[in-house]
């Protein structure tokens, strides 16, 4: 069965990494595509050949009333993500929703419930779970090539020009670095992590914003304690830049990737010392794949709502709000 999507937010990794990667999947079809800019949602609609009669709106209610609209990706900013899930959860269309899944944990909770209540599968985009070297070590690791883990860290920074993105800001943003990439960092930690260490238990950080004096995170190390004992952190920045690293420390060795973390499925990847050769393949297609098969197979996408949810909840404890009406 082929799948319908529609894109609600048609911002950067819309445009370079979603539609794209829907076009190349067998059995994803690029149906529709709301924008605030009916501008915008027309060009975007033409460049990557969306196939709906009136493929570009700006009235996300409208796209919802398409009765051959399946599901729904939403990548608007992260304050408006409880409110679209529910919108299309209500309307019967499935939900693939950019990360983190929602601003506040007790929205994650709603949009869980109203999903469930309305028959349609939500799963969190988070594409590195599909880049082949991470699928490839996390199988090894998870097998116990390293022994009983000990140690995950993981370091990713850019640097920002200056406080103009909507993260750095409270209106449609709640966090900054976390919420650009820490999030992805967070889910592969526990991705690695789970099931061997259990579940965290005890989560520190220091967070820093005073070059910007943004009300969000600038700086951010995050630190994690597991239910074996296994320990793990977790740098972002985006005051400076830095090769993006990925290391799991066991009793009987070590794995580091590096450069792997981003849109383009490459890096390198080194496991006790020797190289893990994997192939290239942009990740976002196997996120759209996957969230397909979960559709057609009626089965949980891999990272469901509930893991989503989590990882809010983390953030949440990590980065809390610094002004007492967010």
């Amino acid at each position: 069965m082929t799948i319908n999507f529609g894109i609600v937010g048609p911002g950067n990794i819309a445009d370079r990494s979603l539609a794209p990667a829907i076009n190349e999947v067998e059995g994803a079809r690029l149906w529709s595509v709301t924008s605030r800019s009916i501008k915008r949602a027309k060009k975007f609609a033409a460049k990557h050949s969306a196939e709906a009669p009136d493929p570009a709106l700006d009235d996300y209610e409208e796209m919802l009333k398409d009765p051959d609209l399946d599901a729904v990706i939403i990548s608007t900013p992260d304050r408006l993500h409880r409110e679209n899930g529910i919108k299309a959860a209500r309307a019967g269309k499935h939900v693939l929703m950019e990360k983190p899944m929602v601003a506040k944990s007790e929205g994650g909770e709603e949009l869980i419930e109203y999903c469930r209540s309305n028959g349609v599968k939500l799963g969190v985009a988070y594409h590195l779970r599909w880049h082949r070297g991470h699928r490839k070590l996390i199988r090894k690791v998870h097998d116990g090539v390293l022994g009983e883990l000990q140690h995950l860290r993981i370091q990713w920074t850019f640097m920002a020009e200056d406080d103009s993105n909507w993260r750095a800001h409270d209106e449609v943003g709640r966090w900054w670095g976390l919420a650009g990439v820490g999030t992805h960092g967070l889910d592969l930690i526990r991705w690695a992590a789970l099931p061997p260490c259990g579940e965290v238990e005890e989560i520190d950080s220091t967070i820093t914003n005073n070059y910007w004096n943004s009300p969000h995170d600038e700086t951010a190390m995050v630190n994690l304690r597991f239910k074996s004992g296994a320990t793990a952190e977790l740098t972002t920045s985006v005051l400076f830049e830095s090769e993006p690293e990925f290391k799991i420390y066991g009793r009987k060795g070590s794995a580091i990737a590096l450069d792997t973390l981003g849109p383009h499925g490459g890096g390198s990847i080194t496991l006790n010392k020797e190289d893990l050769n994997f192939t290239q393949k942009n990740p976002y297609e196997g996120e759209i794949r996957d969230f397909i098969e979960s559709i057609n197979q009626d089965r949980n996408p891999e990272v469901p709502g509930e893991e989503g949810l989590r990882n809010v909840e983390i953030l949440e404890t990590a980065a809390p709000d610094t002004k007492p009406n967010y």
